[in-house]
């Protein structure tokens, strides 16, 4: 399997955090493009696009979903946004050591932990931590859309989602990380909506079967 990867640029001007995908810092970046549909989809194609770039502090990104059947029920902390209209980064620092997921839904709540041992245990990751509220307030985003969208909107819509996390944050659950210039991670980036009523599963990276928890399936981020 040919997995991708994705050149990420420094950045000396903090993003705004207010969704400017087209704006004169976010055109600095290259797009990718999550476009790897599971067949066990239903038979809507949302285009997703994700463009990162960091600084000495934080890693940035932003979310672009030309979407429809958009559904936003869950507002709280590590409440099951994957349910909802959602966007996901899965992020590996070091290789061979755990991986971060931060899924967002397309109205801004966070689920996220760092996964050691992704092996199902009665539907359950056999070894996870999930990060705390605090760790839920320092990382910053922007979401286009309300904290809550229902009913759902079936016609055609375009939402973003911007972030920025913290290396800090990421240090405090997989150690140091040293001068980020010039590094490789790994990471996986998805589209999901479960329990909407046209629900998909979409990646950058492709996946051997439906599971977004396979650091195996991971592409390559390079830290310019």
């Amino acid at each position: 399997m040919n997995l991708p990867y994705y050149q990420i640029l420094f950045t000396r001007q903090i993003p705004e955090m207010q969704g400017h995908w087209d704006g004169a810092l976010w055109q600095q970046a290259e797009s990718l493009s999550v476009g790897c549909f599971r067949p066990e989809g239903s038979d809507h194609r949302p285009q997703t696009q994700c463009k990162l770039l960091y600084d000495d502090r934080n890693i940035y990104g932003i979310f672009r979903v030309e979407d429809r059947y958009v559904r936003c029920a869950h507002t709280q902390f590590q409440s099951d946004v994957w349910k909802d209209s959602c966007v996901e980064f899965f992020v590996q620092p070091k290789e061979g050591l755990g991986y971060f997921n931060f899924e967002f839904n397309c109205g801004g709540a966070l689920l996220a932990s760092y996964v050691t041992n992704p092996e199902r245990v009665e539907g359950w990751l056999k070894q996870s931590a999930p990060l705390m509220p605090d760790d839920d307030g320092q990382i910053r985003r922007f979401a286009s859309q309300p904290p809550v969208v229902d009913p759902e909107i079936v016609q055609p819509l375009v939402w973003t989602l911007e972030f920025s996390i913290p290396f800090t944050l990421l240090e405090k659950y997989a150690g140091p990380l040293g001068t980020i210039k010039d590094q490789t991670w790994r990471a996986n980036f998805y589209k999901c909506g479960n329990a909407t009523s046209h629900p998909h599963w979409v990646s950058w990276a492709p996946l051997s079967y439906r599971n977004f928890h396979d650091p195996s399936s991971f592409g390559q981020l390079v830290f310019e």
